[in-house]
């Protein structure tokens, strides 16, 4: 007999890595994308370990894409700009407890055109385009999806929905489940650039985090290019105008570096910065993945990696409750302990602590700070756990084994 599928509304990156997850393990399902094909934005690009061992179990196939795509990063680097030093964090000192000891740099929609070409092979996988989910209700045995396409508004029939909506999630806001925590008056600006900041300046990860008692930035590499990010505090239209601004811009990047002539820009984007976190992550027969239940600043790459560690363990519930016919209510109810205190406890945590860690102008601080860091990185013990730490590979750990 045929069964209702799960339907999921968002193709990025939890959503997408939630449906092949769900087909790999029988489970039918429809993935609806509200974009005509899938965007091609930037935003995310840090894989870390654990987010490659899952995805590693998940499929070879997209794996290994993924592995020869990307940009592998076995160290990077926090530098102080006013005295040239440098705490260099070696990942292969977690080489233990993983099977990929290294950050790998690949912008996020690499993963969604991934996952949905490999959804493709499955006959009990639907992916449609052009379906923006509008809202939906519940009914015996299931939910009624309602959604908006080219041709007008249809209703789809599931077992359950889905939100991988992002932040603006209209299913979270339909069900009254609240966002909470609090926005950063700064807006963080990015820039990508083709220029080699690796042959200019000496011992330089492709992943660097440059405190500055005027300006702090963040200089990383991806698979294609360089981006920087700079905290800004624009008031207005206009100041956010200014910013964004061939001028401003070129000025920030020939502080960074004065090298003869302009930078190449290749994008450039002001984002504002969140700490929020929905207060459930499920009511009913509706969930919530990735950005529709939490969003942090992006300081340490942790927001998409989480949101991908939230389609792994919705995944696994989905798995108990359609094939081994597990409550749906308890199963949910555990996603829910399992995820939201990590997103509280750990995540938000670190992303404040990691922007806090940059920010402070005072030169007593901003030493102290460095010290720490570079006595850390010296000490092959204490190094490794940090770097388990920030490879979210220990808050991943304890979010399985909790009860």
């Amino acid at each position: 007999m045929s069964r209702l599928p799960v339907m999921i509304a968002g193709a990025g990156p939890s959503g997408s890595t939630l449906a092949l997850h769900l087909a790999t393990h029988g489970i039918p399902v429809v993935l609806l994308e509200k974009h005509p094909s899938l965007p091609v934005d930037l935003r995310a690009s840090t894989f870390h370990p654990i987010s490659l061992d899952l995805i590693a179990e998940l499929d070879e196939w997209v794996i290994g894409r993924m592995l020869k795509k990307g940009l592998r990063v076995d160290c990077y680097q926090y530098r102080d700009r006013r005295t040239g030093e440098t705490a260099t964090f070696d990942m292969s000192l977690i080489s233990g407890e993983t099977g990929h000891p290294f950050r790998l740099q690949l912008e996020q929609y690499e993963l969604t055109r991934l996952n949905c070409e490999r959804l493709r092979k499955f006959n009990h996988a639907d992916l449609r385009f052009s379906h923006e989910v509008t809202g939906y209700e519940e009914m015996a045995g299931g939910v009624a999806v309602t959604v908006r396409t080219g041709g007008g508004e249809i209703r789809l029939k599931g077992a359950f929905v889905v939100s991988a909506e992002g932040a603006h999630s209209r299913l979270r806001k339909q069900s009254g489940i609240g966002y909470l925590g609090f926005t950063y008056e700064e807006k963080f600006l990015v820039v990508s650039t083709p220029f080699p900041f690796e042959d200019v300046f000496e011992d330089f990860s492709y992943v660097n985090y440059v405190a500055d008692p005027e300006e702090w930035c963040v200089v990383l590499r991806t698979d294609k290019v360089w981006r920087v990010l700079f905290p800004t505090t624009p008031e207005t239209a206009h100041d956010e105008a200014l910013l964004l601004s061939d001028a401003f811009i070129q000025a920030r990047l020939h502080r960074l570096h004065d090298k003869d002539g302009d930078y190449i820009i290749r994008h450039r984007s002001l984002y504002p910065v969140n700490q929020r976190v929905a207060e459930v992550y499920y009511k009913g027969r509706m969930a919530l993945v990735g950005d529709a239940c939490h969003i942090n600043n992006p300081l340490g790459g942790m927001g998409m990696n989480g949101g991908i560690h939230d389609a792994f363990c919705l995944g696994g519930k989905f798995d108990r409750i359609l094939n081994h016919g597990d409550d749906c209510t308890e199963a949910f109810a555990h996603y829910d302990r399992q995820r939201k205190d990590v997103a509280v406890r750990f995540v938000q945590a670190h992303t404040i602590r990691n922007k806090q860690l940059m920010e402070s102008r005072d030169p007593h601080i901003q030493r102290k700070r460095q010290r720490m860091l570079m006595d850390t990185a010296a000490d092959p013990e204490a190094a490794r756990e940090f770097i388990l730490d920030r490879a979210m590979i220990n808050c991943y750990r304890d979010s399985v084994a909790t009860a």
